[in-house]
This record gives structure tokens, sequence and C-alpha cells, in this order.
């Protein structure tokens, strides 16, 4: 299973890395491994107020429908908007062209709180 270091992760299988002032959020090599095939990908509004751990897209696949969820606080500032029409793009690139939206965090140190690769690692054993 693929866990790059450069990025957190949740318990509930997203990564988020920091670029650009900007974090970037998608779901992990493993979870979409699990979900199987993707074939629809519900996109957050950009401007949207998020909180920490509210459910703010979705992603179904032939197997499931699953929610994603904001690992941190703040306001939605970007989206893939090429994940509409090619949401394979989430089971080819997770870690790449697979990400979901971006977020302007409200507190740039909120993503240590999170897992870093080691941790993700042991919780997905």
């Amino acid at each position: 299973m693929n866990i790059p270091e450069d990025r957190r992760y949740t318990d509930q299988h997203e990564w988020a890395v920091l670029a650009d002032d900007v974090v970037r959020v998608g779901i992990t090599d493993y979870a979409q491994d699990a979900l199987g095939d993707v074939v629809f990908v519900d996109l957050p509004e950009v401007g949207r107020e998020v909180a920490a751990d509210e459910m703010i897209a979705e992603v179904e696949s032939t197997k499931s429908v699953a929610d994603v969820y904001a690992p941190i606080a703040g306001v939605v500032a970007a989206v893939n908007d090429a994940l509409i029409d090619t949401p394979e793009l989430v089971n080819d690139y997770p870690y790449g062209d697979g990400w979901f939206f971006a977020i302007t965090p409200a507190d740039p140190h909120a993503l240590e709180a999170l897992l870093d690769a080691a941790g993700y690692a042991a919780l997905i054993e």
C-alpha cells in the first residue's frame, strides 16, 4: 500500500498536504482500493466554510458510496473539476491527479494534529 511521507492522514482515510498556503485533500490508496472502481464524485462548493471532520464530499464506486470529510477547518479554495468527467482518476492517481478539494486552513498548524505516514500505516494494518 502506497503511503507517501510528505502528507498527513485521518482515521477516515483522507490525506492532506500543504502546498502554496492551501491544504490539498484526497482519499488514500487504501480507501480507493477498498471502494473499487470510482464512478462518481460529488464535490463541495468553492467558498464553503467547513469544520474539521465535517462531511464535505461523496465518492461513489461500483461497490458502495463513501463520505469524504474535511481533515481541518477552513474555507474550500478549489475543487478538482477533472473528477466530474474522469472520476477514475481517484483510482489511478489517489495522491496526484485524483485529489478532491483544497482548503485555506483556519489554523495553518492544524495539520500537525493528523496522523503521519507511520501512524496511518499502523492504523490500516
